[in-house]
């Protein structure tokens, strides 16, 4: 699901934050609109919130989640490390809105792109994140979804 893409196209000056709940294969695994936005931005920085589970979030263990978050990081940072613009980022808290929210006070992007995991492995702090994103933030948005082996599934086709 796209908001705002088709106008982005023209915008010289592209701020973009890119949110990596899941990491793709390799840049060639992703849709190619995610693909243009991240290598056509001027300025782009990734932030990689700690998942937890209801169980870590309330005890505050984040150790497994601060490393898996880690890795993210890591591999979309060298996905796109040779691109025309910098390219930064940072672990994010282990509250997914938080992190967005601590992003967007700091980077202060023009465009968000989010990467979530398939709903068939998800997790509780995604379910209507996109809703909240939306209404909290009010910035044009792309959301594509990475199943377990990094690839974002195919829209269904039109019969």
């Amino acid at each position: 699901m796209t908001d705002g893409s088709k106008s982005l196209a023209a915008t010289p000056n592209l701020r973009l934050l890119i949110v990596t709940n899941a990491v793709a294969a390799g840049p060639d695994s992703l849709p190619p609109i995610i693909r243009f936005l991240i290598e056509e931005a001027s300025d782009r920085f990734v932030v990689s919130p700690r998942l937890t589970n209801p169980f870590e979030w309330l005890e505050s263990d984040i150790d497994k989640a601060t490393v898996q978050a880690e890795q993210r990081l890591d591999a979309v940072l060298t996905h796109f490390e040779s691109g025309p613009a910098p390219l930064d980022g940072s672990v994010g808290d282990e509250t997914l809105l938080l992190a967005i929210d601590d992003a967007m006070h700091d980077f202060r992007p023009d465009h968000i792109i989010i990467g979530m995991r398939t709903h068939d492995h998800d997790g509780w702090q995604e379910r209507h994140l996109i809703e909240k994103v939306r209404r909290r933030f009010h910035v044009p948005m792309t959301v594509f979804e990475i199943d377990e082996q990094g690839h974002s599934p195919a829209p269904a086709g039109k019969d």
